[in-house]
């Protein structure tokens, strides 16, 4: 869970650095908690809306993931400004970039770490 956290906190802070429209201006340990928002985030919120976009995530074979993804990543922006955190996302447009360069830099960062079973041994 902790290495998960991680992945994503790197991921969000390369967003940062690649994506315009996405800024941080806050403390060094802000984007840690950035993270941990984007996490529960994630974790909580995103399957309700999987659920209840289910037919468009069919009839577009799910390309529509990449929507609820941005929304999730405009989600975490509201939420850091909320606690003052210094995070935040400049429209749908770096949102929708931003969650798939996330999704990318999360994607190659776990499938580097060692799995469970491998580590287990």
């Amino acid at each position: 869970m902790l290495i998960k956290w991680l992945i994503n906190t790197i991921a969000i802070m390369l967003a940062i650095k690649w994506v315009p429209g996405i800024a941080y201006s806050g403390a060094w340990w802000g984007i840690l908690i950035v993270g941990i928002i984007f996490g529960f985030v994630n974790t909580f919120i995103r399957p309700f809306i999987k659920l209840f976009t289910l037919p468009l995530l069919i009839f577009s074979l799910g390309l529509f993931t990449f929507v609820i993804n941005a929304l999730m990543l405009m989600l975490t922006s509201w939420l850091s400004g909320e606690f003052n955190l210094g995070f935040h996302v400049e429209g749908f447009k770096a949102a929708f970039w931003g969650a798939l360069v996330i999704s990318l830099v999360s994607m190659i960062l776990s499938c580097l770490m060692p799995s469970e079973e491998i580590s287990r041994n």
